[in-house]
């Protein structure tokens, strides 16, 4: 498989594929794609983006490609036999499946005002109105996941699967704008951020040389 993502720094659908194609523990080839340089236009529409429109991020199966990343969960989840994806029990499944789709589908205060950028933390700054809806919404969807079915575990659903991916980028936008939320969040934010994938890609990030300055602009 490849998988052609943009750059770890700021792209959260692509870190949503990736941590997907890790989850999957399928070999993948990684290609980063340095988004909005000069080359991004003629890129995008080379062969191998041309059924996503250049949108990354896009795996390629052999003959097979997937973009989305819900997709790429999904058609992940198939080829792995329906077992590294989705929390066991239709009680939890369909919660997990729900809140998965609604952070796909929503949110757009939270995305449009706080991008993503792992290389930085800035300091509080009192979030819009719209924005605190949005975050409202994550505690309120967090605290029952949480509460119902994730017992002992350190994840929503107890065990990490394709809800904390979904919502990963979300933890690193909570943690870059130190945007408030609940106390129980806390120990989750860490645990996601900890995770051996979720260091791996921060390091990469870490590692990048790109810069795109209308990501590294603080609110307010």
């Amino acid at each position: 498989m490849k998988l052609f993502i943009g750059n770890k720094a700021y792209s959260s659908w692509s870190l949503r594929g990736w941590l997907a194609c890790k989850q999957s523990g399928l070999p993948f080839e990684e290609v980063v794609v340095p988004l909005y340089d000069q080359e991004w236009e003629m890129r995008r529409q080379g062969d191998e983006f041309a059924p996503s429109s250049g949108k990354v991020p896009i795996l390629w199966d052999g003959e097979t490609v997937v973009w989305d990343s819900l997709a790429i969960v999904e058609y992940l989840n198939d080829k792995t036999g329906n077992t590294r994806f989705w929390p066991e029990g239709e009680a939890p499944r369909g919660m997990a499946r729900s809140m998965a789709a609604e952070m796909h589908s929503s949110f757009t205060a939270l995305r449009r005002e706080h991008s993503m950028n792992i290389r930085q933390i800035y300091p509080p700054h009192q979030p819009s109105p719209e924005v605190m809806q949005d975050i409202e919404r994550i505690m309120q969807l967090w605290a029952e996941a949480r509460a119902r079915f994730g017992g002992a575990g350190d994840f929503l659903f107890g065990e990490f699967s394709a809800a904390d991916i979904m919502f990963a980028p979300v933890v690193t936008r909570f943690i870059t704008y130190s945007l408030p939320v609940a106390r129980f969040a806390q120990p989750y934010m860490q645990a996601v951020i900890s995770h051996p994938f979720m260091q791996e890609w921060i390091g990469g990030a870490q590692a990048e040389d790109w810069v795109i300055e209308r990501f590294e602009q603080p609110v307010g």
